[in-house]
């Protein structure tokens, strides 16, 4: 075997277990877990979609039309994300969930290395799923806050709810927080499959997808537009990074390489050109920035953004 076919070898080696590493930091399981897989991914619970709010309806952007032939849509994204914005300050989790089910669509496209990726993303999107099915199948009442009367954090108001109930413990972010805390499921010093847990991974996947659009909509004033592949590198190094072993942040910058030059990113939200491009990737930065900050605030109010 010639040494180029010997160091490709050894790069999809690499980049299989990247696949398994990526949302862990590289610590979180024994090599093994490279061969495992968690893909239970339940869907059966779809909502209304609509990618304008109630509020904006009449004077906000225009709503965006589905692009033929492509998968992903941008239009199903970001309708998802505003679906989930509830309240004033918490996250409707299945929406949440749809919009990464969309987010991985939008990682497949990018090609085989990236979408290795998104393989550990829909596992985790599956733990939360199970998690709110088994809930859901409990014969046992649950006692969940109001979690939006007043102050949801003093409030004594109590509401009865069950198993089966839409506003039930996996409701929300909230809510799923303060059930799993208060059923101790939530370990602060071991891993553990909590819903919380595998949140915060997703959590810290979302800030890198959101910088990496947001470098990707960017025009600059002067000079040549940057590659797509620098600009994920990038924003990966200034995110998901800084929780990965070295091993981890090798695979990860050889898997950019492989991401397609700016071309494709117009075919695949239907657009013409970088200013066209930048309109539809802004909207889908701010929906998400919403989404990151609402669940970045319930993490840190709980003292988990550093869960093991």
């Amino acid at each position: 075997m010639g040494v180029k076919r010997k160091a490709a070898a050894a790069i999809l080696v690499l980049l299989l277990c990247l696949g398994s590493l990526w949302l862990q930091g590289g610590l979180d399981y024994h090599w093994d877990s490279c061969l495992k897989g968690y893909n239970q991914v339940n869907k059966n619970h779809p909502h209304q979609l609509s990618n304008s709010s109630e509020a904006d309806e009449t004077q906000g952007p225009p709503v965006l039309a589905p692009c033929p032939g492509q998968k992903f849509q941008v239009s199903a994204l970001v309708s998802h994300l505003l679906a989930a914005q509830a309240y004033t300050s918490d996250v409707l989790l299945q929406p949440y969930l749809s919009s990464w089910d969309e987010l991985v669509k939008f990682m497949e496209s990018l090609g085989p290395m990236v979408s290795l990726i998104s393989q550990e993303i829909e596992t985790k999107t599956a733990i939360i799923r199970q998690l709110a099915l088994l809930s859901e199948k409990s014969p046992e009442a649950e006692f969940v806050p109001d979690m939006h009367s007043g102050d949801a954090a003093n409030s004594q108001t109590v509401v009865k709810k069950f198993a089966g109930d839409s506003q039930g413990a996996y409701h929300s972010v909230r809510s799923m927080v303060w059930t799993e805390l208060n059923r101790g499921i939530v370990d602060f010093h071991h891993q553990t499959d909590s819903g919380c847990r595998t949140l915060l991974r997703l959590h810290r996947a979302l800030l890198w997808l959101k910088l990496f659009l947001q470098k990707l909509a960017e025009t600059p004033t002067a000079g040549r537009l940057r590659s797509p592949s620098d600009l994920c590198r990038e924003a990966y190094q200034n995110t998901l990074s800084h929780h990965h072993t070295w091993f981890v942040r090798r695979a990860a910058e050889l898997a950019f390489i492989a991401l397609p030059e700016r071309g494709f990113f117009f075919r695949l939200v239907c657009v013409q050109n970088q200013e066209e491009l930048s309109v539809v990737l802004t909207r889908v930065v701010n929906a998400i920035g919403e989404i990151y900050d609402r669940t970045q605030k319930v993490l840190d109010e709980n003292g988990m953004l550093d869960l093991p």
